[in-house]
């Protein structure tokens, strides 16, 4: 069995938790830091241009989107910790992640996007811990690849695994540019939901 990724079509975007629909279907959620590359990596996955919004400007990404796939549903959550915005703009995304993961829901995986060129970051970590505490299934993707050299990736892909605290084979290194790592996040996704 595999998931026709290619068929992903926008559902919806919420601003809020309350708002979200009931979970009826095994949901991938994907969630990183604001300028990490989800946009882009959610639009190679599914093989289109411009199915989730990519801008140059990191943290565009407000609501929580979700998108449909062969039955499944990814959902893009805002992201998290980019400086150029005020406390209380920062505080109106942190509530509909929390809000999302408070909920009642298929947590089949989370997608956590680290930007492999650098050293774990204190968000990342604690995003890292809060899925090990509460026993959610996930993967770390380590996005921007293409801009590393393959030994320089394999060292720093160690590095952050070691810094996490997750065993190496819990993390795929990608890139939307080149199409690395594509293949073995869809395998991984597809294990976590058919």
């Amino acid at each position: 069995m595999s998931i026709r990724f290619d068929t992903a079509r926008f559902e919806a975007a919420y601003g809020t938790a309350e708002q979200l629909p009931e979970s009826t279907t095994p949901e991938v959620a994907f969630a990183g830091r604001s300028n990490v590359g989800k946009s882009s990596l959610i639009n190679r996955l599914c093989s289109r241009k411009a199915l989730a919004r990519t801008s140059s400007q990191p943290g565009k990404t407000a609501n929580i989107n979700f998108y449909e796939a062969d039955g499944i549903r990814l959902v893009d959550l805002p992201g998290y910790g980019f400086a150029k915005v005020s406390q209380k703009e920062r505080q109106r995304w942190a509530d509909p992640i929390a809000g999302y993961f408070d909920q009642d829901r298929s947590f089949n995986l989370v997608v956590a996007l680290v930007d492999i060129r650098h050293d774990a970051q204190k968000l990342d970590v604690q995003m890292l811990d809060f899925l090990r505490e509460t026993e959610l299934p996930f993967v770390v993707v380590l996005t921007k690849a293409d801009k590393l050299s393959r030994p320089k990736q394999d060292q720093q892909a160690s590095r952050l695994a070691k810094q996490f605290d997750i065993p190496r084979t819990q993390m795929i290194i990608t890139s939307a540019e080149k199409n690395l790592g594509i293949d073995s996040l869809r395998r991984r996704i597809e294990e976590a939901c058919l």
